[in-house]
């Protein structure tokens, strides 16, 4: 049997953290490539340091002349991405940041595993092998998990009065951490609040920068959760100036438990970020959430794991799991064969019942890749519960 009442941690990290800088700039690189060819082939990673950013990679285009016309546009994508950030520091600035770009052709060996189906008339084969999780659970109207989606949403809304100069003592790089007590396994009070925020002057103290985002942490949590036995550390080692990859190095792809479920559920071993959607380390975890979601709003359960299985070159899944944590109103058997007939899981079936053959990345790269609201463009399209009637039938 499942706790009840017990307490959760998540965390989350701005835009302007390292690692989510890298992110952003691979996500832009895949969004301008798939912005010349809905089909191209990405997969770019992103290291940043002090006045210095590292672009490498495998790129595909079809045409061999645009290939090369967009590897010379990489060092503008990456210094648009910087300043619009807000990175003007010193040490690292958008204007004077020293950028390489390594980015080359894809490998043969790696897309013959996607083109050799296709180039038969089968349907393409995922583009690697993997494990991928989605998960959904009935705590918040979004239904994510509580702890992470409201860390996202404090650090987003703080990006929010920084960027349009309501507050300009506060700079890019920031993290924050919410612990929230459940009791009867839904969360009731926030027992810890954490945050950690870059501000502009040496002279601001930890109680200065409280002062300041308070008010909107408490715009954000819902009424009654911060109680007079929230613990407050803000800024608790005192001066935060030096931030950014000018404080601590930045890499693509480490920051996949912020990304996913805030460790609230199991996710896969890959990135998401500079990947095009031929990667089923981000397609099918796009396509689980969506699944899972879906589930839970059915009313099939009030909370699921899903588990979908691909072995590289091979279209078709290898596994699916569901788990509906003793919480599910038809057998866990019943929904996987389900979700089989409500959705194609081969990498191109994915691809077309999302649209992921779109510039939609640069925006997953800060504040989770789920939980968010769909956009008319089709950016998180996995978060439609448009499935709900097709599951309840198939079941």
């Amino acid at each position: 049997m499942s706790r009840k009442n017990y307490v959760f941690t998540s965390e989350s990290v701005s835009e302007g953290h390292p690692d989510k800088l890298c992110d952003r700039v691979s996500d832009a690189v895949l969004d301008a490539f798939l912005t010349e060819e809905p089909h191209a082939r990405v997969a770019c990673e992103t290291f940043a340091t002090t006045g210095r950013v590292v672009v490498g990679g495998e790129v595909g285009l079809s045409d061999p002349a645009k290939l090369k016309e967009m590897m010379g546009r990489v060092d503008g994508i990456v210094r648009d991405c910087i300043r619009d950030i807000g990175y003007e520091q010193k040490k690292f600035h958008w204007e004077t940041v020293k950028i390489q770009n390594h980015l080359h052709k894809q490998s043969a060996h790696i897309a013959q595993g996607v083109d050799a189906n296709e180039k038969k008339g089968k349907d393409e084969g995922a583009g690697d092998q993997g494990i991928m999780f989605g998960y959904a659970c009935g705590e918040t109207p979004e239904l994510m998990p509580a702890p992470i989606l409201y860390a996202h949403a404090i650090l987003r809304r703080l990006a929010e009065v920084r960027k349009s100069g309501q507050e300009p003592m506060l700079l890019p790089d920031a993290k924050s951490q919410l612990s929230m007590r459940y009791e009867d396994g839904k969360p009731v009070e926030v027992t810890s609040i954490v945050l950690s925020h870059q501000h502009a002057s040496k002279k601001q103290k930890s109680k200065d920068i409280r002062a300041i985002v308070e008010p909107y942490i408490r715009e954000i949590l819902p009424e009654g959760w911060i109680t007079k036995k929230t613990q407050w550390w803000v800024n608790p080692t005192g001066t935060f100036v030096i931030g950014g990859p000018d404080g601590d190095a930045g890499l693509t792809g480490r920051k996949i438990i912020v990304d996913t479920y805030g460790g609230a559920a199991p996710h896969g071993g890959g990135a998401f970020s500079g990947k095009d959607p031929t990667k089923v380390d981000r397609s099918a975890a796009y396509a689980a959430r969506y699944l899972a979601k879906n589930i839970v709003a059915a009313g099939l359960a009030s909370r699921c794991t899903l588990q979908v299985s691909y072995a590289i070159g091979v279209a078709r899944p290898l596994s699916i799991y569901v788990n509906t944590h003793d919480t599910g109103t038809v057998d866990e058997a019943r929904i996987e064969r389900a979700v089989t007939e409500v959705m194609d899981l081969t990498p191109r079936g994915i691809r077309t019942h999302l649209g992921l053959n779109r510039p939609i990345y640069a925006r997953t790269s800060a504040y989770g890749h789920f939980g968010r609201l769909p956009e008319a463009d089709g950016g998180f399209s996995w978060e439609k519960t448009d499935l709900v009637e097709a599951l309840k039938a198939a079941v």
